[in-house]
C-alpha cells in the first residue's frame, strides 16, 4: 500500500510530537508514523525535570545556563546550539505551560523548580534552582500534553507501525539524494506500506539496549540513527554515552536525578558522604560523569555496600512530605523492585547506561547534514535523542535532554513547514518495498541460524563489561573483533515465529541489527579517541586533549556496508574558551 503526506515524524516522543503541533499549526499534511503508541513513548519516563532559567526561586539567566550546558560537556559543545537552548528554553516551557502542562507551584503560582546535577549560578559558584518539575512525572506530563494537542489540530498518527527504511529521490541519502519517504511494517499484520512524502523527521530516540544494565525502554535500539547510518549519513560522537549515577541496583530502572536534587545523598559501604571528595563544590549535584565515575572508584577502593558492587542513596531525611509529594514514583520503584522503604532505609543504586550524546548530525535547524561540511541532506530532519546538535557534547546535564527535545522538536516543525512551501512530491520508483521484502524473507529463512536473544545478550554483555563507564585500549580491543562476530552470526539470524500477525520475534531481530550498528561505531570511535572526555573515560589516557581531540568524530558506513571510516569536524566556540572542569 502507498500512502501521501506532505511531512512524516518517525517517533511519537517530545520532539516528534511538537514538531507535529508546529506543522499542523502551519497547516500542513503531516502523519506520526510509530511503532508504540504514542504515549508509551520514551519521554514518558523522563521524571526529574525540564530546565528554564525562569529565576522563580532565585536570580538566573540563561547566560549561565548555556555556561553550565558547555562545562557540563567538557568543552565539546557547539556554543551556538547551547545559546539557542539556553535562551529558547525559557520560551518554551512557558509555551508548555500555555498547553496545560500541571507543573508543580510556587506558593505565589509560578512554576517551582529545583537543583539539579551541574546546573550553577553566576558561571560555576554553586547549585541553583532551574528545573521545572510535575512531581517526578515531567517526561509523562510533556508528553501528555503534547498529544493532547496533537489530537487538538487533527494530526494523523500510524501507530504500531515500525519503519524499517528510508527512501531517497535520485541518489542515496549520504550521496546528495532528497528524502522521500520511509517503508513500514504493520505490527498487527506484517502488511508492508510505503510513505511518500517531501519531508521525514527522525525522532526515534536512542539505543541504549545495547548495555545489559539500562534505564532504555525495550524499544530504544537506535532504529532511527543505523537506518541513517545504512544510507549513507554518518553518526556523530557515538564514543560519548552517558551512565546515570543512580539505577536501582541489578535492574537500572532510573532514580532520578530529583532525588539528589532535593537534597538525597549518596553513602558509600561506609556510611560516608563520600562526593565531596570527588567534588568539593557541587558534591551530589555533580554531572553524571563525575557522579558516576566517583560511585566505580568507591566500589573499586572496596567501599561498596557489603563489599559488593552498589552504594545506596539516601532520602530519610528528606520527610514524608518531601518524599511523598515530590518523589512518588521513584519511592514506589524502589518499594516494588527493591522491597526498599526509602523512608526509612537507604537504596541500593547503581549506574546505568542512560543517553546517547551522539547520533545523526544536524545543524541547529534540525536539518541533517551528511559531511564535515556541513552539508544538507534535502527533506531529512532529526531531533531529540537520536540527534546530535550537538548541545550536550561529551555529558549531558540533567534535564537538558527534556529542553533539547521540546526546542529542536518545535525547531523542526518550523523549519520543515517553511522548506515545503512551493516543494513538489518525490518520485518513486515502483519496487522501492523490494528490499525489504527480501530482507525480511531472508530473517524467515533461516529456520535453523542463530537466536536473536541469545546474541542480543552477548552484545549487552560485552558493551557494559568492556565499553562502560570507564575504557582503555585493552577492553575496547577486546570488544571491537566481539562485536564483529556477531554482526557476522547476525547474518545467519532465525527467526522461529513464520506468522505476520504481532510478530515480534522478527522486529527484535531487526533491533538487534540496528544495535549491533550502534555499537559497532561506538567502539570504533572509543578507540580512536585516546583522552578522557566527559563521558569517555580511558584510564589509559586519564587526561583531556584539546590539542588533538577537541574535535567531533563522524562515522561513516564503508563502501558496500563495509567497516565505519572515521572523520572529524571541528567544535563551534563563540563565547567560553576550554578550561579545566572542576566542581
Amino acid at each position: 500500500m502507498r500512502i501521501d503526506h506532505d511531512a512524516l515524524i518517525v517517533g511519537a516522543g517530545g520532539a516528534g510530537l511538537w514538531a507535529a503541533v508546529e506543522l499542523a499549526r502551519a497547516g500542513v499534511d503531516a502523519a506520526v508514523i510509530t511503532k508504540l503508541y504514542p504515549t508509551r513513548s520514551h519521554t514518558g519516563a523522563a521524571q526529574g525535570g525540564v530546565c528554564a532559567a525562569l529565576g522563580n526561586q532565585e536570580e538566573d539567566h540563561w547566560e549561565w545556563h548555556m555556561f553550565d550546558t558547555i562545562k557540563g560537556g567538557d568543552y565539546l559543545v557547539d556554543q551556538d546550539a547551547a545559546e539557542i537552548l539556553a535562551r529558547e528554553a525559557i520560551e518554551t516551557v512557558i509555551e508548555l505551560e500555555h498547553m496545560g502542562l500541571p507543573f508543580n507551584r510556587t506558593p505565589d503560582g509560578r512554576i517551582d523548580q529545583r537543583r539539579f546535577g551541574g546546573h550553577t549560578r553566576n558561571y560555576g559558584e554553586g547549585p541553583v534552582r532551574r528545573s521545572c518539575f510535575a512531581a517526578d512525572r515531567t517526561g509523562h506530563m510533556i508528553l501528555q500534553t503534547l498529544y493532547q494537542q496533537c489530537l487538538k489540530y487533527g494530526v494523523t498518527f500510524y501507530d504500531e507501525y515500525h519503519v524499517v527504511d528510508l527512501l531517497s529521490e535520485g541518489p542515496d541519502l549520504g550521496d546528495g539524494g532528497r528524502a522521500a519517504g520511509v517503508v513500514a511494517y504493520r505490527i498487527a499484520d506484517g502488511e508492508i506500506h510505503t510513505f511518500r512524502s517531501q519531508a521525514v523527521l527522525l525522532a526515534t530516540g536512542g539505543f541504549g539496549r545495547m548495555f545489559r544494565i539500562t534505564s532504555n525502554a525495550w524499544s530504544l535500539t537506535g532504529d532511527g540513527v543505523a537506518l541513517a547510518y545504512r544510507h549513507g549519513i554518518p553518526m556523530q560522537d557515538m564514543e560519548f554515552y552517558q551512565f546515570h549515577p543512580t539505577g536501582i541496583y541489578g535492574i537500572g530502572i532510573l532514580l532520578s536525578e530529583a532525588a539528589r536534587g532535593e537534597g538525597g545523598i549518596l553513602l558509600n559501604g561506609e556510611g560516608e558522604a563520600f562526593m565531596a571528595r570527588y567534588a568539593p563544590t557541587m558534591k551530589d549535584l555533580a554531572p553524571r560523569d563525575v557522579v558516576s565515575r566517583s560511585i566505580y572508584l568507591e566500589i573499586r577502593e572496596g567501599r561498596g555496600v557489603g563489599g559488593k558492587d552498589f552504594v545506596h542513596l539516601d532520602v530519610r531525611h528528606l520527610g514524608p512530605k518531601v518524599i511523598e509529594e515530590k518523589l512518588p514514583d521513584i519511592t514506589e520503584f524502589a518499594r516494588v523492585y527493591l522491597g526498599v522503604e526509602p523512608l526509612t532505609e537507604p537504596v541500593p543504586i547503581q549506574p546505568t547506561a542512560h543517553y546517547a550524546m551522539g547520533g545523526i548530525p544536524t545543524d541547529t535547524l534540525s536539518r541533517v547534514t551528511r559531511d564535515a561540511a556541513g552539508t544538507i541532506v534535502p527533506g531529512l530532519y532529526a531531533a531529540g535523542e537520536c540527534a546530535c546538535v550537538s548541545v550536550h557534547g561529551a555529558n549531558r546535564l540533567g534535564t537538558n535532554s527534556l529542553v533539547d527535545l521540546l526546542v529542536f522538536g518545535r525547531r523542526a516543525g518550523r523549519q520543515m513547514a517553511e522548506d515545503l512551501k512551493g516543494m513538489g512530491r518525490p518520485q518513486l520508483a515502483s519496487d522501492v518495498e523490494v528490499p525489504v521484502r527480501t530482507e525480511l524473507a531472508a530473517l524467515r529463512a533461516h529456520n535453523r541460524g542463530e537466536n536473536a536473544a541469545h546474541l542480543r545478550k552477548e552484545l549487552a554483555d560485552v558493551m557494559m563489561d568492556k565499553v562502560g563507564v570507564y575504557r582503555d585500549e585493552t577492553l575496547l580491543s577486546a570488544a571491537l573483533p566481539k562485536v564483529r562476530e556477531l554482526k557476522e552470526r547476525y547474518a545467519k539470524v532465525c527467526v522461529a515465529d513464520q506468522g505476520s500477525v504481532f510478530n515480534t520475534d522478527l522486529l527484535e531481530a531487526r533491533e538487534l541489527g540496528y544495535l549491533l550498528d550502534c555499537a559497532e561505531t561506538t567502539v570504533v570511535a572509543a578507540l580512536a579517541r585516546k583522552e578522557t572526555r566527559g563521558a569517555h573515560a580511558r584510564e589509559d589516557f586519564p587526561l583531556r586533549d584539546d590539542v588533538n581531540f577537541l574535535t567531533h568524530t563522524l562515522a561513516t558506513r564503508g563502501p558496500g556496508g563495509g567497516r565505519p571510516q572515521l572523520t572529524y569536524k571541528p567544535v563551534t566556540i563563540t563565547q567560553f574558551q576550554p578550561k579545566p572542569r572542576t566542581y
